[in-house]
């Protein structure tokens, strides 16, 4: 495992970490074992990885739960912890510049701290993040006081914030105030935006990056076929996502791009590439891909060896950005 700077906190964490949304569980992406997700939480943790990433809303609390659990099985070094508070209203997907005001209140983000710290059986949560971040919020502070006094009495280490997963731009001058430590943003194949402004001025301001959905949801992966949508049960959020049209036209988008890389170099699978892409770029402190079983763990950690793609792989795949709004049922998607 490889290691980068978080920023400029001091710390050193695991260019591949843990994503904690799957092991959840609630029926968002399927059926899953707490039993085997602290499990492969341990040989994560054994075999380097030391970020894992969750939220009070995954699982309604109970990937937070799993992770504790692990948590009071290791032994090993320390294991940096970020979660995340959701608002207390989410606006629509649609509203560009959505008011900040009443969305993150002191007392209920003390409240949901205070819990996420139960859940996990910890004293402190190395980063606290707003699950989401409007643009508006560098003018409406109470956010950023109530994350400070958790700060100072110890509950939390470092803040941040993620970005919406349509609206990379909306980190940008974020980035530049110095208000937070780190941002978390949707960035992959198919996602490319950040690159063009986000993550420079993370880099030139000494803000860490948490890069997530680095395999689309799973399509990026290269297993799906046109029978997979059935398989996704009621609940798998997949349903949504690419539902209707946008399956069909995600399965096109990626034999395009598995034909291209069998042109290029037919060693390298459409999973690693998916990765490697996110980890090509300098700025980009960590990325949390979703991990279920030790099969999936072993495939991950094999990225982690000091190799981005080439430049010339790099220019290839820019053709494959392809931006949308999979949270909003009305987006209509780009044809091909």
């Amino acid at each position: 495992m490889r290691y980068r700077k978080f920023g400029n906190t001091g710390w050193d964490v695991s260019e591949i970490g843990f994503g904690g949304w799957q092991i959840g569980g609630g029926g968002a992406f399927g059926q899953v074992d707490d039993r085997e997700s602290v499990n492969t939480l341990l040989q994560a943790w054994d075999k380097g990885i030391n970020l894992v990433d969750t939220a009070q809303m995954y699982g309604k609390g109970h990937s937070e739960e799993v992770i504790g659990m692990a948590l009071k099985e290791w032994n090993g070094g320390h294991i940096y912890i970020a979660s995340k508070v959701q608002p207390v209203q989410w606006p629509h997907p649609n509203e560009s510049d959505p008011e900040m005001a009443g969305r993150y209140p002191k007392d209920y983000i003390r409240k949901q701290c205070e819990d996420s710290l139960t859940r996990l059986g910890v004293e402190t949560i190395d980063l606290y993040q707003l699950h989401g971040w409007f643009p508006k919020g560098l003018e409406d502070l109470e956010w950023h006081e109530a994350l400070t006094e958790l700060q100072k009495e110890g509950k939390i280490r470092e803040f941040g914030v993620s970005i919406r997963d349509y609206r990379p731009q909306d980190g940008i001058a974020l980035a530049e105030s110095g208000l937070v430590r780190a941002q978390q943003v949707v960035y992959n194949i198919f996602e490319q935006r950040p690159a063009e402004q986000l993550l420079p001025a993370c880099k030139n301001n000494g803000v860490a990056v948490l890069a997530r959905v680095p395999f689309d949801e799973g399509s990026l992966i290269g297993g799906w076929t046109p029978d997979t949508y059935a398989t996704f049960a009621p609940g798998d959020v997949r349903r949504v996502y690419f539902k209707g049209e946008r399956f069909p036209r995600t399965l096109e988008k990626v034999e395009e791009i598995k034909r291209m890389l069998r042109e290029y170099d037919d060693s390298m699978t459409l999973a690693e590439v998916a990765l490697r892409f996110c980890l090509s770029d300098e700025a980009v402190s960590c990325v949390i891909p979703g991990m279920r079983n030790a099969w999936e763990l072993d495939a991950n950690l094999k990225v982690s060896d000091g190799k981005p793609l080439p430049a010339e792989l790099l220019e290839r795949l820019k053709p494959f950005n392809w931006p949308r709004n999979y949270h909003n049922p009305d987006t209509v998607v780009d044809p091909l």
